[in-house]
């Protein structure tokens, strides 16, 4: 890890006190749970691959976070990451999942056959629909820790394996070393402290295909991605799932299988993707919605988020990853979305929306 000095064992020699991080000004779950008594009694515990404590929270030191939004501030280095440091990251999990507590099971639905609608949300107003998630290859740690081979084994068994898809999910891929199209060398601070961008661009790539992508080891080892133009949710989703499954089969043809538990669901690096890692998503025109004073309360009664781009085109999608099944997390896009269509329409036409709003889920 050449980001900090995690890996340090002159440190022992220093008391925790001596060494505990100055949080003071910080606004990320990790800071808000890590105690000078934790971390006295996890700093010298260590994952089978040698992940420590302060690799764990090095991306939260690092960057306090924002006063209005609060980041995780910690990452897992391997699968065995959540279980020998459960004691800070157990709550981390219950803060930033709305209360998923440690006896908690996650739900895990794969069949878009369970959508209800979702195929035709107005393409005046959705622009486009995507789907996303992450994956992580049992056996190999996570981009945090991983080793140059390792790395290079990721790429390797990934190309292997997803060059047996056909149809449209046929993929070429690409070196990030020949081509930098998709995604470039990580520019964030949450991603540069954590360590994912050692060796850049090495044993990174990606597929060309334009409504089925995979990336090869960015933030996790697999980053999959369904997408088109347009309000067919349905169509995207049903696309990510007939993929998402046969990769999966085919990682296990090989031995292989992805990072999964009854109380995580699918383990990915960033404890904010546990569960589903899943992000729904649509480009949406709300021009008039979004200057309203009560956007903001709409969203968070819908279990929606906004990012923003411009022109009053908003991505919105799901806040939540884990607690809730894949399609579960689809509908309430689905259902949001329609919703926020349905008030654009009254303000643009000069009607109040009062007795559209939502009640809290």
């Amino acid at each position: 890890m050449p980001f900090g000095n995690t890996h340090n064992k002159l440190k022992m020699n220093y008391s925790a006190e001596q060494e505990y991080p100055d949080l003071s000004k910080h606004n990320n779950h990790m800071a808000k749970v890590l105690t000078p008594e934790m971390y006295a009694n996890l700093r010298d515990k260590e994952t089978p691959s040698g992940f420590t404590l302060d690799d764990v929270i090095q991306t939260g030191v690092d960057n306090p976070g924002h006063p209005f939004i609060m980041t995780v501030g910690c990452v897992a280095g391997d699968e065995e990451t959540y279980e020998v440091f459960k004691d800070l990251l157990d709550p981390v999990i219950e803060d930033r999942h709305g209360g998923y507590k440690p006896t908690d099971k996650h739900k895990t639905d794969l069949n878009s056959d369970n959508l209800q609608g979702g195929d035709d949300l107005d393409p005046n107003y959705v622009l486009s629909s995507r789907v996303r998630t992450g994956r992580s290859i049992r056996g190999f740690c996570l981009p945090p820790h991983c080793s140059r081979g390792e790395r290079r084994g990721i790429e390797n068994l990934s190309i292997e394996s997803l060059d047996s898809l056909d149809g449209d999910l046929k993929w070429k891929y690409y070196q990030l070393i020949d081509d930098h199209f998709l995604f470039d060398k990580p520019v964030s601070p949450l991603l540069l402290a954590s360590g994912m961008a050692r060796d850049w661009p090495d044993g990174q790539g990606h597929n060309d295909n334009k409504t089925f992508l995979v990336w090869v080891n960015e933030e996790d080892h697999l980053r999959v991605i369904s997408m088109q133009k347009g309000g067919n949710m349905r169509e995207v989703f049903t696309r990510f799932c007939t993929g998402l499954t046969k990769i999966e089969a085919l990682f296990k043809e090989r031995g292989h299988e992805f990072m999964w538990n009854e109380h995580l669901g699918y383990v990915l690096t960033c404890p904010s993707n546990l569960g589903t890692g899943l992000r729904a998503g649509c480009a949406c025109q709300t021009a008039n919605l979004s200057k309203h004073d009560k956007f903001g309360e709409i969203l968070k009664r819908l279990r929606l988020q906004k990012r923003g781009t411009v022109g009053g085109v908003f991505d919105i999608s799901n806040a939540d990853r884990l607690g809730f099944s894949e399609v579960e997390l689809v509908q309430m896009v689905v259902d949001g979305v329609n919703l926020l269509v349905e008030m654009e329409k009254r303000l643009e036409g000069g009607d109040a929306i009062d007795d559209l709003m939502p009640e809290q889920k």
